[in-house]
């Protein structure tokens, strides 16, 4: 399977966080073929422990499933903006707290079938409470769960948020690695 060779691009619509093309492709066999592409400018999500092993988790409604969601903070980089500075930012705005130690433990495409999204995921320990500063067109409320809660939670359904899903269970599984390795 070999890489599908762009003929044309076609920009039909910019937008504040997304623009979206069209790309004429040509398929290995020849047959041309369009492709519906979201651009987005990539993202980070961050896995925020307390001294508790508690996972400070954010309560927000999303239009697009037309209802609250649990999720691990997370957000959109602007431009030039490192990611680790913007995994600073988003926990901060979000939750108010502040991390010692902030680590990228893994990065995932959220949709590649239409998506460019490529997140990148933190794990933020040694946290100092502060005030939360959301974003003007943000409600979010400041829920902490146990980790050992985290496998129930998810297989319950209360949480099906597909890029918190991805880290927390990463965290876990760092988590249940370290403990079998003896780090």
């Amino acid at each position: 399977m070999g890489a599908e060779a762009t003929v044309a691009s076609q920009r039909v619509y910019e937008g504040r966080l997304v623009n979206l093309r069209v790309d004429t492709v040509r398929l290995e066999n020849g047959r041309l073929t369009k492709r519906e592409i979201v651009e987005h400018p990539g993202a980070v999500a961050v896995v925020a422990l307390d001294e508790d092993d508690n996972v400070l988790l954010v309560r927000q409604f999303r239009k697009p499933a037309e209802r609250e969601l649990l999720e691990i903070p997370a957000g959109t980089l602007e431009a030039g903006e490192e990611p680790i500075a913007c995994a600073r930012r988003e926990l901060r705005e979000e939750t108010g707290y502040r991390a010692e130690c902030l680590v990228q433990v893994g990065s995932f495409y959220s949709s590649p079938g239409f998506c460019t999204e490529y997140i990148r995921l933190f794990l933020a320990t040694g946290l100092q409470s502060g005030r939360p500063a959301p974003e003007g067109d943000e409600a979010i409320e400041i829920i902490k769960v146990p980790l050992s809660d985290i496998p129930a939670i998810v297989s319950q359904g209360e949480i099906c948020d597909g890029k918190t899903i991805a880290g927390l269970l990463s965290v876990l599984l760092l988590r249940l690695d370290l403990s079998t390795t003896g780090g």
